[in-house]
């Protein structure tokens, strides 16, 4: 591969998250106590450093400020964005600039040449912006290293396939964008491309690691299984969507016991990460205070899924998240992880698993779409919030907001098309509100028997 050039600033980013992996190795070996005393003091920081700078927060937590983390109100994505101006600690940080820098095709990586932007889909009929400080991203790139199943020395020196999403905002992107830093023989591949492509590829470059979306996983299994695709990874990262036990077991099934599953947020970054001994994913918690609720916000035990979860990221400054909401269902381990490493075990993550859907191929045969190819047209189109269903009768794609349905129509066909997927019958419906599981949950890729 060739050298990889790097600017005066990535030096400086590279140099700043080199100094913190020490740091973070130490936290893999401490204490429950050792790691909730500096957990408390890191929670005392951030709510000093919010209330001092954040107007937001002291009109948020009025008459509160002095209250545990459990009795303070729940910051929503909704109210997030709405209060964007005055929730940021920076004066450079304004929304409507943001947002110009996001639409901006020929942008400069950092937003005032300090910050980090990612974006979240607005499948639950609400868009999202994550702004990172060059600092923090620093924390969370030293973090991912260490925490990497394969380590970071090895990120460094593996033949590595990267499989994301072609969105350059998405939380996957970017982060992969921040670890091709380090020089290693790397093949970047679109979650979004043909998967006779990928498997091409794949099989030119034959990686000894693999980063991908589950469903992407479970394809590339069946296509080894099929003969087609012949790789022998010595680890699989599993990012972005939960890793359901289907994907797991087929993917285990064709490489062994090498599949770790990576859980993260847009807003917060990596939340948690599985180990070597696989039982399940340890909690960033020198990072992140994760609170497990019901539909009521009252927390949930070990061993039973709760509706949702609170973070609150303790290392967050530019745009601080205390008890921020995110819909997903967990449930904490009842028991510690054999490995000795002092935090919590989430053994189950529920709600973010998508269906890869099946179309008749143009040319025979079958088809498959991965769900990234819908988050790549709609996401990326003025809707609120969508959902595309696959029953007997075609392909119905429910949307709200104000945006027009044959744009619609026609962006997917296109897509869709690109795929080699023959489509017979693709409808667009306008709804008042997307239809929710009795769950509560909202699932955007849907196939109904």
């Amino acid at each position: 591969m060739p050298g990889v050039a790097l600017a005066v600033d990535d030096i400086g980013f590279l140099t700043r998250t080199l100094a913190q992996v020490p740091r973070f190795r130490r936290r893999e070996r401490w204490s429950r106590l050792q790691l909730a005393a500096y957990q408390a003091c890191a929670l005392r920081r951030l709510r000093a450093f919010a209330y001092a700078r954040s107007p937001f927060y002291r009109e948020f937590h009025r008459g509160l400020l002095g209250a545990p983390l459990a009795e303070l109100p729940v910051l929503t994505k909704r109210t997030m964005m709405e209060r964007f101006d005055d929730l940021v600690t920076d004066p450079e940080l304004r929304l409507r600039e943001v947002q110009a820098h996001v639409a901006d095709e020929g942008r400069d990586p950092l937003f005032a040449g300090r910050f980090r932007v990612a974006i979240t889909g607005g499948t639950s009929g609400q868009h999202g912006v994550a702004v990172y400080s060059e600092g923090e991203w620093a924390r969370l790139t030293a973090a991912s290293l260490v925490r990497s199943p394969v380590h970071g020395s090895l990120l460094r020196r593996h033949r590595t396939a990267d499989i994301t999403s072609p969105n350059p905002l998405h939380m996957s992107t970017l982060g992969i964008e921040t670890l091709r830093l380090w020089p290693a023989p790397e093949l970047h591949l679109l979650a979004t491309q043909p998967l006779g492509e990928i498997v091409a590829a794949l099989n030119a470059f034959l990686p000894e690691m693999l980063i991908l979306f589950a469903a992407t996983g479970r394809m590339l299994a069946e296509e080894q299984l099929a003969g087609r695709l012949a790789i022998a990874p010595r680890a699989v990262l599993s990012v972005a969507e939960g890793l359901g036990e289907e994907a797991r077991r087929r993917m285990e099934q064709v490489w062994g016991p090498v599949t770790f599953d990576a859980y993260s947020a847009t807003e917060c970054g990596g939340i948690a990460t599985e180990c070597e001994r696989h039982h399940g994913m340890h909690v960033w918690e020198d990072l992140v205070i994760v609170e497990n609720v019901d539909r009521r916000y009252q927390p949930v035990p070990a061993g039973q899924v709760g509706d949702r979860i609170l973070v609150t990221a303790l290392f967050k400054r530019a745009q601080p998240l205390i008890r921020y909401e995110l819909d997903d269902s967990v449930r904490f381990a009842t028991e510690p992880c054999p490995c000795g490493r002092p935090f919590q075990l989430i053994d189950a993550v529920e709600g973010r698993q998508q269906e890869v859907l099946a179309f008749p191929g143009r040319g025979g045969g079958i088809v498959r779409v991965h769900p990234v190819v819908f988050h790549a047209v709609l996401d990326a189109l003025p809707v609120g919030g969508w959902q595309v269903v696959q029953d007997s009768g075609g392909l119905h794609v429910l949307v709200t907001g104000d945006v027009d349905d044959d744009r619609v129509r026609a962006a997917l066909l296109d897509a869709l098309r690109a795929q080699g997927a023959a489509i017979a019958c693709l409808e667009v419906r306008r709804c008042a509100a997307i239809p929710q599981t009795a769950t509560g949950k909202t699932p955007v890729v849907v196939h109904r028997a």
